[in-house]
C-alpha cells in the first residue's frame, strides 16, 4: 500500500489561548480559501476539524459547505470544553481539558457539538480531536457510544502535564485500534482507530530516541539547555509534521524517516487561526503567512513526487479493520 497523507486542520475561533466563553470570532475561517486554494493544486483532501464556535456560524460554515460539497474535504469534531455548551462559571486552566470533565460532562458537551455539526453541515461526524489535545478514557468512552470511530487526539513523545493534560511521551506513533478504555494500549479488535498526528525523530531509532529524551526532560538537564544543544548538533531532532512548528526541509525530512520506518500513515497537521497573521503565536504577519503556506505547498509537492496519495481521514476505516 502506498503511503497515505491525511491532512488534520484543528477549525476553531480566533481567540487563541484565551478561553473565552462567549464573543468568539471565526475571522480566521474568512481565510482558509488561500489554504483550500493549494490543496486543491495538489489533489489533497483536508478534514477540518471544527469547533462549536465554527459550527454555529452562519458565514463559516456556508464557507465550509462549499469545500465540502465539491467533496474538496470532509468534517470532523473539535471540543473546546470552555466555549462548547453547557458553559460553566469555572474557567480554570485544567477544566479546558476535556479529559478533565466529568463523563456525564463530557457527554452533554459533545453532544451539543455533535448536533450543532449535523444540523449546520447535514453530515454526521466519525472523526476526532479533542481541543488542547485532552484526551483519555472517558473522552474514548463517550465518543464511541456516540457512534465516532476515529480519533487524532494523542500526540507521541508529548507531555501536556504541565498544562493539567495527558502524558503521550509513550504513545504509539503508528496507526492503530483501540479500546476506550486503554487509549494507548493497541488491540486489533478495537472500537476505535487512532490516528496520530505525526511527530517524531530525524534519527530512525525511535525508542532509544524516547528514552534520552525522558531523561533529558527530567532533573537539571532542561537547565542547561541539553535539548537544544543536541537538536543543534543534530543528534536528537524532535519534529512535527506542521508547518506550524517546523520547516519545509524539516518536514520532508521527518516523512521520510516515518516512511523507512514503515508507517503507512501521515498525519499532517495545523491549526485554522495561523491563516489569519496575528491570530496564533505561529505566523504573526504576511510575511509569515507566506512562509507558512510555502511550506505547505513544498511539503504537499514532495508527497506528490513521491508517489503518496492524499486521503480525508475517514477513509482508514475502510483499511484499518477489526482483526
Amino acid at each position: 500500500m502506498s503511503v497515505k497523507v491525511i491532512i488534520t486542520i484543528d477549525t476553531e475561533e480566533d481567540q487563541w489561548d484565551q478561553y473565552c466563553t462567549f464573543d468568539t470570532t471565526v475571522n480566521n475561517i474568512g481565510r482558509i480559501g488561500d489554504v483550500q486554494e493549494v490543496f486543491d493544486r495538489h489533489g489533497a483532501i483536508a478534514t477540518y476539524l471544527v469547533s462549536y464556535a465554527v459550527a454555529t456560524n452562519k458565514l463559516a460554515v456556508r464557507l465550509l459547505r462549499t469545500f465540502l460539497e465539491k467533496g474538496s474535504c470532509e468534517i470532523g469534531s473539535h471540543c473546546h470544553p470552555w466555549n462548547t455548551p453547557p458553559i460553566s462559571s469555572v474557567n480554570q486552566s485544567s477544566c479546558t481539558m476535556l479529559c478533565n470533565l466529568s463523563p456525564e460532562l463530557i457527554q452533554v458537551k459533545m453532544h451539543s457539538l455533535h448536533q450543532a455539526i449535523v444540523n449546520e453541515f447535514r453530515v454526521a461526524p466519525i472523526c476526532f480531536r479533542a481541543g488542547r489535545w485532552g484526551f483519555n478514557s472517558k473522552v474514548a468512552q463517550v465518543i464511541s457510544e456516540m457512534g465516532y470511530q476515529i480519533d487524532t487526539s494523542i500526540t507521541p513523545f508529548i507531555n501536556w502535564s504541565e498544562y493539567g493534560g495527558p502524558d503521550f511521551t509513550d504513545a504509539n506513533h503508528h496507526a492503530y485500534r483501540f479500546n476506550p478504555e486503554g487509549v494507548n494500549d493497541m488491540t486489533s479488535t478495537g472500537k476505535l482507530i487512532e490516528i496520530p498526528p505525526t511527530i517524531g525523530f530525524f534519527q530512525k531509532r525511535f525508542n532509544l530516541c524516547r528514552c534520552i529524551m525522558k531523561k533529558m526532560r527530567a532533573g537539571w538537564l532542561p537547565r542547561l539547555h541539553v535539548p537544544g544543544i543536541l537538536d543543534r548538533l543534530h543528534l536528537l531532532n524532535l519534529r512535527w509534521l506542521s508547518p506550524e512548528l517546523s520547516t519545509g526541509p524539516d518536514m520532508i525530512r521527518l516523512s521520510r524517516t516515518f516512511v523507512k520506518a514503515g508507517c503507512q500513515y501521515l498525519n499532517f497537521t495545523f491549526h485554522s487561526t495561523s491563516l489569519l497573521p496575528g491570530r496564533s503565536p505561529f505566523v504573526r504577519d504576511e510575511a509569515q503567512l507566506s512562509r507558512f503556506l510555502s511550506a505547505i505547498e513544498l511539503f504537499l509537492s514532495y508527497a506528490n513526487e513521491e508517489g503518496m496519495s492524499f486521503v480525508p481521514l475517514s477513509h482508514v476505516i475502510d483499511v484499518i479493520k477489526p482483526g
